[in-house]
């Protein structure tokens, strides 16, 4: 569904000023919307963007690297808590876990020793391992945040030893493929935009060299376009179940270390980063290489997202394009909310058994209500407070789904003739009335 008039003319009106005051030689920007692109902004002439122009995403290319692991972890081969050196044997830093490398928190250097590897001619995945020392562990682990663009090579490298598979074929095959992301690649396709840096005193542009990542490149190499990237956002905020059950993005996006101790406005997953922009939290990730930057974020309960790309290398003026991204997401969701989900009837009336669970309940002279809705799950929870959604799970007995008590059992306590006469919810009991003694 596309965008309102108003929404689309505020849309066009931030990205024009982006790449206008950033001094970006083309900027493109997509929103995305139940899994298709709402709206496409274009700003810029060098060269002039569409939807189909590729740019480099950087680190964007992590989250897709994490899914990848997140495959193999479903498919039994690894574990969250393996240390690398189960399967990168002899590694010097192989203590560390596939958990705390996939959400920067094991403390490992930032980069690999020698040139800049975003510049320089990628090395081979011999050549990386045969450099890492005891030493690039800068911290202990779990203690910072601290991220590692090392950690995704070395997770790229686990992924080759465990599948037998290249990380770019193994990318293809897995993910590239079955989405239909074909304007995605390892390497520049045409056409795509240069990538330049702006000189700061005379606005004329140097154009950066293209490099292949080599051993690095699951950190950071890949290209693609807004249509693409706006594949993968939908992926991200409503994953096909063909290629990664839904629990496990789920479980991707819950936070692994806060970034932003004094105000938790950011951390990071097993490979999403988050934002928390008011009251909302996106998902997403940045990206850079010299010549391009890029950004992603998702609002995953709206299924909305923002992609977009820059060809400079860093934005004049504290413009950055994951703040614009982040920015343009907001405005969309401020201006045309969600609208919620229908109501509608049960097909028929709950049993017997489950309609006398309903209705009030007390524990400690505070009031519960509880009833059943159309999927006829118990629903219910302090007066005036969230629900609390319970499936069953046999006789009399409830699985918790939902806040506090995910997870929990109920149980239904009930007298000689079987009435029920009491909810056991962890040892937490109500009762029909404020004068029971549970």
């Amino acid at each position: 569904m596309a965008l309102l008039p108003e929404t689309a003319r505020q849309v066009d009106l931030l990205v024009a000023r982006a790449q206008a005051e950033g001094r970006a030689p083309s900027l493109a920007l997509g929103v995305v919307r139940d899994g298709d692109l709402a709206h496409v902004a274009l700003a810029g002439t060098h060269p002039r963007p569409d939807a189909d122009l590729q740019y480099r995403i950087g680190s964007i290319t992590k989250t897709m690297t994490a899914v990848l692991v997140m495959q193999q972890r479903d498919a039994g081969r690894l574990a969250l808590e393996d240390p690398l050196d189960t399967h990168l044997p002899g590694t010097p830093v192989g203590a560390l876990t596939v958990r705390t490398l996939l959400g920067h928190a094991g403390g490992l250097q930032r980069e690999p020793d020698g040139e800049w590897w975003e510049r320089a001619a990628g090395r081979d995945l011999d050549t990386l391992l045969a450099g890492l020392t005891p030493d690039k562990i800068a911290h202990p682990p779990h203690r910072v945040y601290h991220y590692s663009n090392l950690a995704y090579g070395l997770l790229g490298a686990a992924l080759e030893r465990i599948t037998g598979t290249s990380w770019a074929d193994l990318l293809t095959d897995r993910l590239l493929a079955p989405l239909g992301m074909r304007r995605t690649t390892v390497l520049p396709t045409e056409p795509y935009a240069r990538g330049y840096v702006v000189h700061p005193w005379h606005e004329t542009l140097r154009e950066e060299p293209l490099t292949d990542s080599g051993a690095m490149a699951p950190a950071g190499q890949l290209w693609s376009t807004i249509e693409d990237l706006g594949r993968w956002a939908a992926f991200l905020a409503d994953p096909d179940p063909a290629l990664l059950d839904p629990a496990t993005l789920t479980e991707m996006c819950a936070p692994v270390i806060i970034s932003d101790l004094d105000s938790w406005t950011g951390g990071h997953g097993l490979g999403p980063e988050f934002y928390r922009v008011g009251e909302r939290v996106y998902v997403g990730h940045g990206g850079s290489m010299p010549g391009y930057v890029a950004g992603l974020v998702v609002h995953r309960p709206t299924r909305t997202a923002v992609v977009d790309f820059a060809n400079s290398y860093g934005m004049r003026g504290g413009h950055h394009i994951s703040a614009l991204a982040r920015e343009v997401l907001t405005r969309v969701l401020d201006a045309e909310p969600a609208a919620p989900a229908p109501w509608r009837p049960a097909a028929a009336p709950p049993t017997a058994e489950l309609a006398e669970l309903t209705g009030r309940w007390w524990w400690m002279g505070a009031e519960y209500e509880f009833r059943v809705d159309a999927a006829g799950h118990l629903v219910g929870g302090l007066v005036g407070g969230p629900p609390l959604r319970f499936t069953p799970e046999g006789p009399d007995r409830w699985r918790g789904r939902s806040g506090p008590q995910d997870g929990e059992i109920l149980t239904v306590l009930r007298d000689a003739t079987g009435a029920p006469v009491a909810l056991d919810i962890a040892t937490f009991v109500l009762t029909r009335s404020p004068d029971q003694v549970p």
